[in-house]
C-alpha cells in the first residue's frame, strides 16, 4: 500500500485515541510524499505490511513460516506476546526416506516475535487431517493423539489450536488477535459488523473454547464455503490463510486494516469512553503519591506469593481511567483468552478523586481483599474438580488520576501484564465505539484459565528460583563483596538495585544481570549512603520501579588503617558517616517501606572481623564495625514484631575486587603487620585455622543464606566468613 492509500488509516490529533508511534516506514513513505506537515508529531492506530521480498528471497517453506511469523508478532495490534500461532503445510522426507504431507506449526509456550525454526511442531499431515470426521474428541485425547503424529521425536508440544489449522485446507493459516478484529468480536453486534463490513468475504464464529470443536466447526465451515478469505472468532480472534507465505500474510494485513478503517469511522469525533471525570495529576504529585501507595499495595498483592510491580502512566492509560466510563466498560471483563491468562478476567478499579493520599491507601487495602474475596468466589462456583485455586491478588489495578499498576511474578511478566491491558484499552476502545464491549463470561474465562491446556503452558515456563518475585537493595554494588552479591542474588532469582557512588560502575554490574537474567532484572541507582537525601531517593527509585523491597544489603565501605595518634578527625568522620551514618539510614529507609508492606524483610550488614576481634592502628574503622554490628542487635529487635530479620555477615581480608585496598588499605596493614604489602595475602591465609584465603564469591553465599528462607527463624545473628580467626570466634 503506497503512501496516499495509508494516509486515509491516520488518526487526527484532535481526536482522542490510544496512540502507537508511527512505524518508520510510513513516516518515511508520508515524508517523501509529502502529504502530513510535522510527521514526527502524529500518531496512528494502523497496522501495516511489512513483507520485504528482498528478505524473503531465497528462503524455504519452513524459513518463510518463520519469517511471516516474526512479521505477525513484530506489531502487538497484530499478535499478542506469547499468542496467535502459524502453520506450513510441506512436503517432508521422513527417516525412511518417503515423502510426507507435513504440517508446521508454531509449539505451545512460544512467541512468534522471536520464533525459530526449533520452535515448531511437524505433524504427519495423513495422520492428523482424518480427526475431523470424529464426532467428539476430549482435550486429553486430542493431545494424546497428536503426540503419535511428530514427524520427528522430540519436537514441542504443538500449539492448542493445531486442528484449526489442520482442517483449513490452504498450504498456510495465520491465527492472530488483532486489536480491530477483536474490537468487532466483543462488540454487542458483532456478527452484524462482520458481516456489513465484510459481506460473505468472512464468516463469524461465536465464542467456543479452543480445542476440537471450535477446529472441526471452522474446518468444515471454510471448505464449505470456498469464497471465503477469513473467519472472526468471537471474543476471540482471526484466522487467514493463502497460496503462499506472502499471500497469507497480506490477506491477514488486509483484513485488519478494512477493520480498522471500519473502526475509525465509527470513532471519529465522539467521546467513546464519556468525558474527562478525574484530571491527570502532575508528574511530581505522581510520583509523591506513587512512593507512598506502592508499598502497601505490593504487601496487599504478595500475600500468597511476592509480586513485582509496574506503573503505567503513559498519556493513553492516563486518559481511559480518567473517563467518565472507565469504570464501567473496564469491569465488563477480559476481551479474550489471549488478554485473559495474563490480565485475570477483571481489573481492580479504585475510585479516588486525587486528593487525600491516606483516603487512597484505605481504598487499596480494602479494595485488594474486596478482590480476593471476589475472586474466592468465582472460583468456588466455577470449580470442576480438585484445582489449586491460582493467586487471587489482582493483576491490574487502574487509579483515575494516576494510571495503571501491573504485578507479576517478576518485572517481565508484570511488564507483559501491562502491555496487554494496553491492548485491552484499545479493544474495549473499538468495541465501544461500534455498540457496546461484551466480555468473557466467568464461566468461560474459568474454562480458560483453569484449562489443563493453558495450565500445560505454564509447566513450560523455568522453575522459580529461590528468591523469585523478591526484590533487593545492595549498596557499594559496584565491585567487590557488594557486585559478587548482586549477582548472586539474581542468579537466585531477585531483582537488584545496584547503589553506589561509582554511577559508572554501578551500571556496568545493573547491565551484566539484565543480558544474563533478563529485562528490568537490574536497577542502578547513583548513591551516596552518607548523604540523607541520595539514599531516600535511592529508595524511592527502588520502590517506583518494583514496588517495594524485599531484601537490604549494607555493604558500602571504606577503610582506614592509622595509629590513633595519627587520625585525622576528618578521617574518623568520614569513616562513621558510610559505615554508621550511611548504615543507619539504609536501615531507616528500608524499615519504613517494611512496615508500609507489612510482608517483612530481611537487613544484612555486612560487618567486619574488626566488628568482633581488636584491630591494631584501626581504632576508627574497626569501633565504626563494632557500631554496625550492635546497629544490627538493635534492629533485630526492632523488626521482630514486624516480621524484618537483621544479621550480620562478619568476613576477613577480602582483597579481591575490593576497592579499599586501593586508597592506602593494603599498605597501612602490611606495615602494622610488618610484612611487604605483596605478602598479605599470604598472611591472611596464614593466620586463619582452614589456612584459605576469602573471596567475595564466599561472602555472597553467606548474605544469600541470610536473605533467603533458609534463616526464616534467625535473626540478631553474625555469621563470620573468614576461614577461622580465633580471636573473632562468636560467643
Amino acid at each position: 500500500m503506497g503512501a496516499s492509500g495509508t494516509a486515509r488509516w491516520i488518526i487526527s490529533a484532535t481526536n482522542w485515541a490510544y496512540p502507537k508511534p508511527l512505524p518508520p516506514p510510513l513516516l518515511i513513505a508520508f515524508k517523501q510524499a509529502g502529504i502530513i506537515s510535522a510527521v514526527e508529531k502524529v500518531k496512528a492506530r494502523c497496522v501495516i505490511s511489512l513483507w520485504q521480498d528482498e528478505a524473503a528471497a531465497g528462503l524455504s517453506e519452513l524459513d518463510l513460516l518463520v519469517y511471516r511469523s516474526r512479521l505477525l508478532g513484530a506489531d502487538r495490534a497484530v499478535c499478542n506476546i506469547y499468542g496467535g500461532n502459524t502453520s506450513a503445510k510441506t512436503i517432508e522426507t521422513d527417516f525412511r526416506g518417503r515423502p510426507v504431507r507435513t504440517l508446521w506449526v508454531k509449539g505451545s509456550g512460544s512467541d512468534l516475535a522471536t520464533i525459530e525454526r526449533k520452535h515448531f511442531a511437524a505433524l504427519r499431515l495423513d495422520d492428523v487431517e482424518p480427526l475431523i470426521e470424529r464426532e467428539s474428541l476430549s482435550d486429553e485425547e486430542m493431545v494424546d493423539y497428536l503426540m503419535h503424529c511428530y514427524l520427528h521425536p522430540n519436537m514441542p508440544r504443538p500449539s492448542i489450536e493445531t486442528l484449526l489449522h489442520a482442517f483449513i485446507p490452504a498450504p498456510h493459516v495465520d491465527h492472530t488477535h488483532p486489536d480491530a478484529i477483536i474490537s468487532l468480536a466483543t462488540s454487542e453486534k458483532g456478527a452484524e459488523h462482520v458481516r456489513r463490513l465484510f459481506g460473505e468475504r468472512v464468516l463469524w464464529v461465536p465464542y467456543m473454547q479452543p480445542g476440537f470443536q471450535m477446529g472441526k466447526w471452522v474446518g468444515t465451515a471454510v471448505r464449505a464455503n470456498p469464497q471465503v478469505q477469513a473467519v472472526v472468532l468471537g471474543k476471540h480472534g482471526l484466522v487467514t490463510w493463502g497460496e503462499t507465505a506472502k499471500a497469507c500474510y497480506e490477506n491477514t494485513i488486509r483484513i485488519i486494516q478494512q477493520a480498522e478503517a471500519y473502526l475509525e469511522e465509527h470513532a471519529a469525533g465522539r467521546q467513546v469512553f464519556g468525558m474527562v471525570k478525574t484530571p491527570t495529576l502532575d508528574a511530581t504529585r505522581r510520583r509523591q503519591v506513587w512512593s507512598e501507595i506502592l508499598p502497601i499495595l505490593r504487601g496487599a498483592v504478595s500475600i500468597q506469593r511476592k509480586q513485582v510491580l509496574c506503573i503505567d502512566e503513559s498519556a493513553e492509560v492516563l486518559d481511559f481511567v480518567g473517563r467518565e466510563q472507565a469504570k464501567a466498560v473496564a469491569l465488563q471483563g477480559a476481551a479474550c483468552p489471549d488478554h485473559l491468562v495474563h490480565t485475570k478476567l477483571y481489573p481492580l478499579f479504585i475510585e479516588w478523586d486525587g486528593a487525600d493520599v491516606d483516603v487512597l491507601k484505605a481504598h487499596l487495602r480494602e479494595g485488594i481483599a474486596r478482590y480476593q474475596q471476589s475472586y474466592q468466589a468465582y472460583f468456588e462456583a466455577h470449580r470442576k474438580g480438585n484445582e489449586p485455586m491460582m493467586d487471587p491478588a489482582p493483576r491490574i489495578i487502574l487509579i483515575p488520576g494516576l494510571g495503571l499498576i501491573a504485578t507479576g511474578r517478576d518485572a517481565f511478566l508484570a511488564g507483559v501484564a501491562r502491555d496487554l491491558y494496553h491492548r485491552a484499552i484499545a479493544v474495549m476502545y473499538g468495541a465501544t465505539a461500534l455498540d457496546r464491549f461484551v466480555a468473557l463470561t466467568p464461566a468461560e474465562a474459568f474454562g480458560v484459565e483453569y484449562w489443563p491446556l493453558e495450565l500445560y503452558k505454564l509447566t513450560l515456563r523455568p522453575p522459580e528460583r529461590e528468591l523469585a518475585g523478591r526484590v533487593a537493595v545492595i549498596t557499594g554494588g559496584a565491585s567487590g563483596i557488594g557486585r559478587a552479591t548482586a549477582r548472586r542474588l539474581a542468579q537466585e532469582g531477585a531483582h537488584v538495585v545496584i547503589l553506589d557512588i561509582d554511577a559508572a560502575g554501578a551500571q556496568t554490574v545493573a547491565e551484566e544481570i539484565i543480558n544474563q537474567h533478563g529485562e528490568r532484572r537490574a536497577l542502578a541507582v547513583p548513591c551516596n549512603v552518607g548523604d540523607e537525601a541520595q539514599v531516600i531517593e535511592a529508595f524511592r527509585q527502588a520502590v517506583l520501579t518494583y514496588g517495594g523491597v524485599d531484601i537490604v544489603v549494607n555493604n558500602a565501605g571504606i577503610a582506614l588503617a592509622a595509629p590513633i595518634t595519627k587520625t585525622r578527625l576528618a578521617d574518623w568522620n568520614r569513616l562513621y558517616e558510610v559505615l554508621v551514618q550511611g548504615y543507619f539510614l539504609v536501615s531507616r529507609e528500608a524499615f519504613r517501606i517494611w512496615q508500609a508492606q507489612g510482608i517483612g524483610g530481611s537487613l544484612i550488614m555486612i560487618t567486619s572481623k574488626n566488628a568482633l576481634a581488636a584491630g591494631k592502628d584501626a581504632a576508627a574503622y574497626s569501633s565504626a564495625k563494632a557500631a554496625e554490628a550492635h546497629m544490627a542487635r538493635c534492629l533485630a529487635e526492632e523488626g521482630g514484631a514486624i516480621g524484618v530479620r537483621v544479621n550480620c555477615v562478619a568476613p576477613d581480608a577480602v582483597l579481591q575486587g575490593s576497592r579499599i585496598w586501593e586508597a592506602g588499605w593494603r599498605e597501612e596493614r602490611a606495615r602494622a603487620y610488618g610484612i611487604p604489602p605483596e605478602q598479605l595475602e599470604e598472611y591472611y591465609r596464614q593466620r586463619t585455622t582452614l589456612k584459605v584465603n576469602i573471596s567475595p564469591e564466599d561472602v555472597a553465599e553467606a548474605v544469600l543464606f541470610f536473605a533467603s528462607d533458609r534463616s526464616a527463624k534467625t535473626t540478631g545473628a553474625t555469621l563470620t566468613v573468614d576461614g577461622g580467626v580465633p580471636a573473632a570466634y562468636v560467643r
